[in-house]
């Protein structure tokens, strides 16, 4: 048959094969995939369990007309691909190049963009009922995976779908994982009916029933008895039944046969269904299907062997500080539990759960849940450590201000890939965490500008004279500090540490976080051209240490705020704030991201983009010298 993939430019160019050849594309592009991924890490297992879901939807529906969402975005590298991106896919993730996740203004095959999960029903049903409006007759289909569905938006979708009874299809794809194991309820349901001998053994016969059939009422009323008075299913299909959905399945998700003939099936029933579909995260390749939790995203590795590529670099990352620390401090203190929304591996806290797994909660996908978990804890005396991406976080904005802060209870917020956090892009990307909670009222919030900082932020927050504490630090590895066998130190809350004061200083750098080392490195170039600063690490945005500012305004008529966060509303907006109050002639300069979405690059490449590397410090401290 020779190779299929490079004959694919368009879904069009599917409708023409066979099952055979389908077979073998799904083949090509699971080791397109492999090799790709191989020299440009990415999300490689989840998009590797649904390539047959990919191929099969391509076949079967008219895209782009009929319109897929993707939930999570993980899972659409194929639908890349298919969609005449295969090229571009070499460039996957990089600057300029293609972003990992379905983007709508990357292709009109992407109906909805997509980073964070659990959307996909609600913008599915929003663009059926849109297309409804318009005398459209598209189909849409929403493809829930990774965990998805422990999210709170994914019920409040189906609800709504269900209600309306709008015609949409939203396949379960269930690889009982998101990047750890899936939790809760509805998920140990799911795999006691699917793992069931008497489901498995009746759920061909439905299917032939309903394929044999026009799916008349009297047919669909003895399917729908069958199931309930043979099937121990009953607690999942009430459950859908509840919300107005028609459930089918389970089905062998990685079998692309059966994909096209109960799609094509599905594709003539109108109104709300559900497909529940069994895939095997990183499926068709071993070393993915044996560690999913390591092959969610693992970097460099050898395409062939499936051995990972590891960095040789020394310093710790700053998950594995929050995790060896949050440990020591739960040893002393039986108050403290930890928090987090289906990222137990990645923000560390697995370090916590291996040591003490009954003071760890993993709520799955379910950030405002966590927060307001975390809250219920803290009134009953616990001291909750709450670990959430900063951009997850954006999710649960209002579960902080309502139930934490407005009640003055002490939870420790603990905000991994703060800043630019590189190749994920603008969706992952948390730059807005401190310009969108220094408004509220009792919270402090801190970011550390190296590991030992980290380590005695963590500590400090546990005191009593600390409130509710938001503590913000970036992916990746810190600069090098010793801090694994260090005694904790108390940091005063709301103080700024001077790190820097040159005697003939002409402009003060006030910086926040770990960027304090990148001015460290241009305030050594600006000394070596006779040009003398003050730097301050602020350490926190609030309380601001307006000691610290007083300082420096008696100091100098220049200030620059370096901050990895958006400018408007961070640090830049605290300082000129007090500082138009105190000293208006003093001009103050901010060097932070933008006002616009980051796309995706390397860290590096985005400091550049956005201004403030080490090289744009130093411009900016000699632009203000020479003027």
């Amino acid at each position: 048959m020779g190779n299929i993939l490079e004959h694919i430019n368009s879904p069009a160019d599917l409708k023409s094969l066979s099952i055979e050849e389908l077979e073998q594309l799904c083949e090509e592009l699971r080791q397109y995939i492999i090799r790709c991924c191989a020299e440009r890490p990415g999300h490689i297992g989840s998009s590797l369990g649904a390539i047959e879901i990919a191929v099969a939807l391509h076949k079967v529906y008219d895209t782009p007309e009929d319109k897929i969402v993707w939930d999570v975005g993980h899972q659409a590298y194929a639908h890349k691909i298919l969609t005449g991106r295969r090229e571009a896919f070499m460039h996957n993730r990089e600057l300029g190049g293609l972003s990992g996740f379905p983007k709508m203004s990357e292709s009109p095959y992407d109906s909805f963009g997509v980073g964070h999960a659990s959307t996909s029903i609600s913008a599915a049903l929003g663009l059926a009922v849109a297309d409804a409006k318009m005398g459209s007759e598209a189909k849409h289909i929403a493809v829930l995976g990774d965990g998805a569905l422990t999210g709170g938006l994914a019920f409040e979708g189906l609800n709504n779908a269900g209600g309306l009874k709008a015609d949409i299809l939203v396949i379960l794809n269930d690889n009982q994982i998101s990047i750890d194991q899936s939790t809760g309820g509805l998920h140990n349901t799911l795999i006691k009916i699917t793992t069931g001998r008497r489901y498995n053994k009746l759920k061909d016969n439905v299917w032939s029933a309903l394929g044999a059939t026009k799916l008349r009422r009297g047919i669909q009323k003895m399917v729908k008895n069958i199931k309930r008075a043979f099937i121990k299913t009953s607690e999942v299909n009430s459950f859908f039944d509840s919300l107005g959905f028609r459930y089918f399945g389970p089905i062998d998700g990685n079998d692309v046969e059966h994909l096209v003939k109960y799609l094509t099936r599905l594709k003539a029933i109108k109104g709300p269904k559900l497909l529940h579909v069994i895939t095997t995260k990183g499926a068709g390749y071993k070393p993915a299907e044996d560690n999913p939790t390591v092959w969610h995203a693992p970097g460099h590795y050898d395409p062939t062997t499936g051995e990972t590529i590891k960095q040789d670099d020394k310093r710790a990352r700053y998950q594995d500080v929050f995790g060896v620390t949050v440990t020591r401090l739960a040893t002393d203190d039986k108050r403290i539990v930890g928090i987090t929304p289906a990222m137990l591996s990645g923000s560390g806290l697995s370090i916590m759960n291996d040591a003490m797994p009954d003071r760890v909660f993993d709520v799955g996908i379910a950030e405002g849940h966590a927060v307001t978990f975390s809250a219920g804890l803290a009134a009953g005396g616990m001291l909750p450590f709450c670990c959430i991406y900063s951009s997850f976080m954006q999710r649960a904005y209002d579960n902080a201000i309502h139930d934490v802060a407005l009640q003055n209870l002490k939870v420790i917020f603990c905000l991994d890939r703060a800043g630019l956090v590189g190749e994920d892009g603008a969706t992952h990307h948390g730059v807005f965490d401190m310009a969108a909670f220094r408004p509220v009222p009792n919270l402090a919030i801190a970011s550390p500008r190296n590991e030992l900082e980290l380590a005695n932020l963590l500590y400090s927050a546990t005191c009593d004279d600390y409130p509710a504490t938001i503590i913000r630090y970036p992916r990746g590895r810190g600069i090098g500090a010793p801090w694994k066998d260090e005694a904790f130190s108390k940091i005063p809350l709301g103080k700024a540490e001077l790190l820097h004061c040159d005697s003939n200083a002409t402009v003060a750098v006030l910086s926040i976080g770990p960027v304090a080392d990148k001015c460290r490195q241009a305030i050594e170039q600006a000394n070596a051209q006779g040009v003398g600063v003050i730097h301050y690490d602020m350490r926190f945005l609030k309380p601001l240490d307006t000691a610290a500012l007083e300082d420096v305004l008696s100091k100098v008529d220049a200030i620059i705020t370096v901050e990895d966060g958006c400018k408007e509303g961070g640090l830049h907006g605290a300082v000129a704030e007090y500082v138009a109050g105190r000293k208006p002639a003093c001009r103050v300069e901010s060097l932070g991201v933008p006002d616009e979405f980051i796309s995706q690059g390397t860290r590096e490449q985005l400091f550049d983009y956005c201004g403030y590397n080490t090289a744009d410090i130093f411009k900016a401290i000699m632009s203000i010298y020479k003027k």
